[in-house]
């Protein structure tokens, strides 16, 4: 399976805190893909420099020494995104939508929004 976490499960992954065991054991599995878009990292680090978000410095790195594949953002990502339909007015989670559709991902989430779109979500 090809996943891809949201910023929240990404966060609660590396903070250990709890996640559903069906998705903690699918991030676990060394037979998943489990990747971590770029959208995260700015989402990340936007709230943080906000004091809204706990999130540690060199997000960037440390998905890395986790095991964890980067997912850069391209243009046709950021077009898809634009052309979404308004379910979901953050523009970051929006963007995790449409990565997730452009490269067939399921979306590891506790967003019950993303159930709107043409996803694969796996829930914790």
């Amino acid at each position: 399976m090809n996943l891809l976490l949201d910023t929240h499960v990404l966060l609660t992954w590396l903070g250990d805190l709890d996640i559903a065991a069906e998705a903690r054991a699918a991030i676990a599995d060394p037979d998943n893909l489990v990747v971590v878009s770029a959208a995260s990292v700015w989402e990340a680090s936007i709230k943080r420099a906000l004091g809204k978000l706990e999130a540690p410095e060199g997000l960037a790195d440390i998905i890395l020494a986790s095991g964890f594949e980067p997912l850069h953002i391209t243009g046709a990502h950021a077009e898809r995104a634009g052309g979404l339909p308004p379910h979901h007015h953050d523009p970051f989670d929006r963007m995790l939508v449409a990565q997730a559709q452009a490269e067939a991902l399921t979306v590891v989430t506790g967003d019950a929004t993303f159930e709107s779109y043409d996803v694969n979500i796996l829930r914790c």
